[in-house]
């Protein structure tokens, strides 16, 4: 299994999940070297196999790049889970314009998960089993949130669920294609939100708490086993019921 962007966050919980349910994995960063490493000593500590590699969407090398890479450790993925983005629901891109959010998540969020769900394909094509490709949407792309951010971030998850359903019915049957959807989540979004916006997420929630990485990862696994083989085309909104 491949998980990009699984250096910390729900990429690191789906990694640490699927690595418990005994898949060999493989994790990509971009910056946050340390954190990939801590998520491969774990995978490891608990009697798996990791590979770190890095990874910069959406340069078409660097996906190529990792292609090889996953071909030289383990001869196949059999699943391929696109996680990696640009968070600008978090300060982390503050500085930056509204044009520079808009190019920047539809860059990486979107063509990224285009480009690298195209050598997912390639890839388990010339596999006699084909595989599973999960790709990362958002839950609010279903019913709209104001805001500068929230509006650009749609625009690329909304992009991402559109395409990831078309892929599907073009791969199929060799080869699945889901979505996860996930809502408010205790990453680093959760931790930098003040306090009235965290009570406001716990008030309006059916199930009244944030989510946890662990609970997209428990998504992502079953979407990844053969108890989801006539799945396909579908998105799991993993949110406490806020998007129904």
């Amino acid at each position: 299994m491949l998980v990009t962007g699984g250096s910390s966050g729900i990429g690191r919980g789906i990694a640490l999940a699927a690595g418990r349910a005994g898949a060999d994995v493989a994790i990509t960063y971009r910056r946050n070297r340390a954190g990939a490493d801590e998520t491969a000593a774990e995978l490891r500590q608990a009697g798996g196999r990791a590979e770190v590699l890095k990874l910069e969407l959406p340069q078409r090398e660097d996906i190529v790049r990792l292609v090889d890479s996953m071909r030289t450790a383990f001869g196949r993925v059999d699943v391929w889970i696109n996680n990696a983005g640009a968070d600008i629901l978090t300060s982390e891109f503050g500085d930056l314009s509204r044009e520079g959010k808009l190019e920047l998540v539809l860059d990486v969020d979107l063509r990224g998960t285009v480009l690298a769900s195209w050598a997912a394909v390639e890839l388990m094509r010339a596999q006699q089993s084909g595989g599973c490709i999960i790709n990362t949407s958002w839950d609010h792309v279903h019913l709209g949130m104001g805001g500068e951010n929230p509006v650009i971030y749609a625009a690329a998850k909304g992009g991402v669920e559109s395409f990831s359903k078309s892929l599907a019915r073009d791969v199929a049957p060799a080869i699945r294609v889901n979505v996860l959807a996930p809502g408010f989540i205790e990453t680093a979004f959760g931790e930098t939100a003040g306090s009235a916006w965290r009570r406001h997420v716990i008030e309006t929630t059916p199930l009244r708490r944030w989510g946890t990485p662990e609970d997209v990862a428990a998504a992502a696994v079953y979407l990844a086993s053969d108890e989801a083989a006539f799945l396909t085309g579908q998105t799991i909104m993993i949110n406490g019921g806020v998007v129904m």
